[in-house]
């Protein structure tokens, strides 16, 4: 009998540490998996209606009659890119944010500007301007898409307007290059160009330019941003305090400064790296 208790008990006890081990292990999985979840939506992960809202951000810029000009140039083959006709301030969400960037990319290497003409994109140790992604890449044009770079004059510049665009371009970086906007090798900086150009004809300040530029950004890159923010409350910093001109410098937004925090961040979840394609 007494034997029969002692196996009786022993029995319990496997399986009450048998019964704690699989809750650990459950916990354990479901907390893994709001992590991945967390991390595979940024609009989760970002406070409603603060960074990157679920209804998307509405810029403080208009296309007018621009769109309608890149068609009629052929810098934009309408039958190769839906766009949108509407006369309102853009608005970017994680629905619309490839076609803004293909939209944005277009007027950026079309619009002619000094500094598609005298910056980087031309330097001979470099090679050729069309050698590039944000050239050669750009494959909705009717021809080639060299015979549109800087070629059509959607908008005129004043002075200090260009002045403006070239100084907040030199301080703009994306987490794909190591490049800043004023070498726009890649989509995403040619697109953020003619960001900047659109911005400033229609008498946007700095500060504005830098704060729409990160929004920008945010929905382009989602990922890295998400790694960036985590990093900068890490170290009890307010987001929202952080001086945008900041977040898109070379210490945050380049590829070598988005690397470098993310050596320092925790662990995370690895992401596919966003193209520099159509």
């Amino acid at each position: 009998m007494e034997k029969e208790i002692k196996k009786e008990n022993r029995t319990q006890l496997i399986t009450s540490i048998v019964t704690v081990l699989l809750v650990v292990t459950a916990l354990s999985y479901l907390t893994l998996l709001k992590s991945q979840r967390t991390l595979s939506h940024p609009a989760r992960f970002y406070e409603q209606n603060e960074i990157s809202p679920e209804n998307g951000i509405e810029l403080p810029v208009k296309w007018g009659d621009k769109v309608a000009m890149m068609m009629e140039s052929g810098v934009i083959d309408g039958s190769k890119l839906p766009y949108d006709t509407s006369n309102g301030n853009l608005v970017i969400n994680s629905q619309n944010s490839q076609a803004m960037l293909n939209m944005l990319w277009a007027f950026g290497l079309g619009n002619k500007n000094p500094i598609l003409e005298n910056g980087p994109m031309m330097d001979p140790r470099y090679g050729r301007a069309g050698n590039f992604a944000s050239t050669g890449g750009w494959t909705l044009a009717r021809g080639n898409a060299m015979t549109h770079y800087s070629m059509h004059k959607f908008i005129t510049l004043t002075q200090e307007q260009q002045e403006l665009v070239e100084r907040v371009a030199k301080n703009i970086y994306r987490p794909c290059c190591d490049n800043s906007t004023y070498f726009p090798d890649c989509n995403h900086g040619m697109a953020m160009l003619g960001l900047l150009e659109l911005m400033a004809s229609q008498g946007a300040t700095e500060s504005e330019m830098y704060k729409t530029a990160l929004q920008v950004n945010i929905f382009w890159f989602p990922d890295q941003y998400e790694v960036v923010r985590t990093f900068i409350v890490s170290q009890n910093i307010d987001w929202n305090a952080v001086d945008p001109k900041k977040i898109l410098g070379v210490e945050y937004s380049s590829a070598s400064g988005f690397q470098n925090v993310l050596s320092q961040a925790q662990p995370q979840e690895k992401k596919n790296g966003t193209s520099c394609g159509i």
